[in-house]
């Protein structure tokens, strides 16, 4: 089974359009995107009319091709819009959100299972975050804390009292559906794991989850797939690591950059995985 896998391309239409056009001409099965697909710039309440607009006509092409589109949103993807991104996905049979379930195409032996929580970080909005474990400790926050609500942003007054009643990362995995066979099992999780490089900031910091460490060390699926970390490849140098017997990747994405395209082909049967970054000239000029 052949994949193109992308993540964190945050509404930007001509890399959702050249990942179609890309996943087209290789004839490639399932196209997963790890999270952040809504536009993040400019105001973000408007990202409703990114998933009436675009996305919903964007779906209908994989839906014509019967090419599978399995994505979940990220953490920069308001949760006010998690109900309407569900039902735009359920008007196509080849479309599935996979935050929090898992999918198996009909006569695969290959599983799907998917979660969009991410470990606290210092930005002010948390719709996605939360503590990794128990004893996590919070980053110094920058600004204030805010979720969105139906009736705009609210501001948290006491953003670690009110984490310390959420589900922990820990817990969300815990409670995970489970698959039937792990080892053919391939998670999409939008936070990286701690302990592989597949995590570290610009200014060196490693941010990744030790709980999705343990969880993936414990249970040894055949890949997992990861992203938020736009920089990470960059600076550490690693786009992918082996833990055990399972390989996983976070192929990056150059922060706030219009102009390049990275995504990673995957084929599942040989496990040749390979990066690709495309330039944005060059596609508009071919």
């Amino acid at each position: 089974m052949k994949l193109l896998y992308v993540t964190d391309i945050h509404g930007i239409e001509w890399k959702h359009n050249k990942v179609f056009e890309i996943a087209s001409s290789l004839k490639i099965e399932v196209v997963i995107n790890g999270g952040d697909m809504l536009p993040f710039r400019g105001n973000l309440l408007h990202q409703d009319r990114f998933i009436t607009g675009f996305l919903d006509d964007y779906f209908s092409r994989f839906e014509s091709m019967k090419m599978y589109y399995l994505g979940l949103l990220g953490n920069d993807d308001l949760r006010i819009f998690d109900n309407l991104f569900q039902k735009t996905c359920n008007k196509y049979s080849y479309v599935v959100n996979m935050a929090q379930t898992g999918f198996q195409i009909e006569g695969s032996k290959y599983e799907f299972i998917g979660m969009n929580w991410v470990s606290d970080l210092p930005f002010g909005l948390k719709d996605r975050a939360r503590k990794d474990t128990k004893d996590f400790k919070h980053p110094k926050q920058i600004g204030k804390q805010y979720i969105s609500t139906p009736n705009g942003f609210k501001k948290l007054e006491d953003w670690f009292l009110y984490a310390e009643n959420l589900p922990t990362i820990e817990d969300e995995l815990r409670n995970l559906v489970k698959p039937f066979n792990v080892s053919n099992t391939i998670y999409i999780f939008h936070n990286p794991p701690a302990n592989l490089e597949l995590d570290v900031t610009y200014d060196g910091r490693k941010v990744g989850s030790k709980a999705e460490y343990s969880f993936l060390k414990e249970n040894q699926p055949k890949l997992s797939l990861h992203g938020h970390i736009h920089e990470s490849p960059e600076i550490s140098g690693k786009w992918y690591s082996q833990l055990g017997k399972t390989i996983c990747i976070q192929p990056g994405q150059f922060h706030q950059d219009d102009n390049h395209l990275i995504y990673v082909l995957i084929d599942l049967d040989t496990m040749k995985f390979e990066r690709k970054v495309i330039e944005k000239n060059l596609v508009l000029n071919n």
